[in-house]
């Protein structure tokens, strides 16, 4: 083997993609000490995404100042390459920053301003594209404060102007978003979205992910019903339809503010990245690809990292290995979509408390079985 490509996705919980790449680069070094290695650890648009970017990239680490879930003044940082601004909304809207909080979890109140604040800031500097990962969110304000930082005012039925909340959509009755459409005049923004949930019902946003953000039972069907009518403001004012529209709901109803107000798109996260790091061009004179997540099941046959990554190396006829924690038993079609062959770490029946301590010892025995194999066919 003269030359790799090494991309996984993190083992949630247990090891970080970077790490991975490391534990990987470090058992093929050992067999093949002359292969040249690509490492290029993933992210699904939460927490990371922004540090994958700017270790696989020569992009800027753009320090910010902006506001947190609950208004509070925050430093963060996203990526810059070119004109291209890389942002994660878990860094000014996430679970974590709620969690540490002293108001802890309350999608109601949370608010994606602080996320307009840092699109605000790259477009200040000169930035033409924004690319938005919308993973690991706290929020189920359909990006209304996001859009509020950048200019939208939003009315209630007195005419008299106010910045919502979650709790407060359905109080709107008027949008004016002329401010914003021309700051964002000229500027392209995608949001990296892999799930295709609507804005509200039984698999909208509130219903489905509300409750892991601190929602009980009642405040998800306010939620709900809140995310209900605003979908009907944004389409009588803002002539946008967006209440189904498959990835409305993710990071409670950004996916469809990123349309709404930011006439963005949403496209898959893992097809954003691969853009991003030239992953086509990677592929001349690769002999293997490395992979993996934490769990390969159903969902990752939707578009995530493993699938994305197989179905592009397909196009080229480059293998693709996919090294994962655990294997469900649905996931045969992986193989048609372009996955060589899947390999488990776990090596005996255990819980996942016990088994998550010996993740990376698991993953460098496995990666040296699979090495050790590997030179056998090549020296046959």
């Amino acid at each position: 083997m003269k030359r790799c490509i090494i991309m996984p996705d993190s083992y949630k919980g247990t090891l970080s993609s970077l790490q991975i790449c490391n534990t990987m680069e470090n058992v093929i070094k050992r067999h093949f000490p002359e292969c040249e290695t690509i490492k290029v650890p993933m992210a699904d648009g939460g927490e990371g995404t922004v540090d994958c970017f700017l270790y696989a990239t020569d992009a800027q680490k753009i320090q910010v100042r902006t506001t947190g879930p609950y208004g509070e003044t925050i430093e963060t940082y996203y990526a810059r390459l070119g004109d291209t601004a890389v942002i994660e909304m878990a860094s000014a809207a996430g679970l974590v920053l709620a969690k540490n909080s002293k108001y802890g979890l309350n999608p109601r109140k949370t608010t994606t301003y602080g996320v307009g604040l840092m699109m605000k800031h790259a477009i200040d500097h000169g930035c033409k594209e924004i690319i938005l990962g919308l993973g690991g969110s706290c929020t189920n304000d359909a990006g209304v404060g996001a859009a509020r930082a950048l200019g939208t005012c939003f009315f209630d039925t007195r005419g008299k102007e106010f910045i919502p909340t979650a709790d407060t959509l359905l109080r709107i009755a008027d949008i004016d978003n002329s401010i914003a459409e021309e700051r964002l005049q000229g500027v392209k923004v995608t949001a990296m979205c892999d799930i295709d949930n609507p804005l509200f019902g039984p698999e909208g946003a509130a219903y489905v992910f509300a409750p892991q953000k601190g929602a009980d039972d009642a405040t998800v069907r306010l939620l709900d019903s809140n995310l209900r009518g605003l979908a009907d403001i944004i389409e009588g004012v803002l002539g946008k339809r967006v209440s189904q529209m498959p990835g409305a709901g993710a990071a409670g109803g950004f996916g469809a503010g990123v349309v709404s107000f930011f006439q963005g798109k949403l496209r898959s996260g893992i097809d954003t990245l691969l853009d991003l790091v030239h992953f086509d061009d990677l592929l001349e004179g690769t002999d293997m690809i490395f992979t993996g997540e934490g769990r390969i099941d159903s969902q990752s046959l939707r578009g995530k990292a493993v699938i994305g990554i197989a179905m592009r190396a397909k196009v080229s006829d480059v293998p693709v290995v996919a090294v994962v924690g655990s294997i469900a038993e649905d996931i045969t079609p992986a193989y048609d979509m372009g996955v060589t062959s899947i390999f488990s770490i776990n090596r005996a029946p255990m819980s996942f408390e016990e088994v998550k301590e010996m993740s990376e010892q698991n993953l460098a025995d496995t990666m040296d079985s699979l090495m050790r194999f590997y030179r056998c066919v090549e020296e046959r």
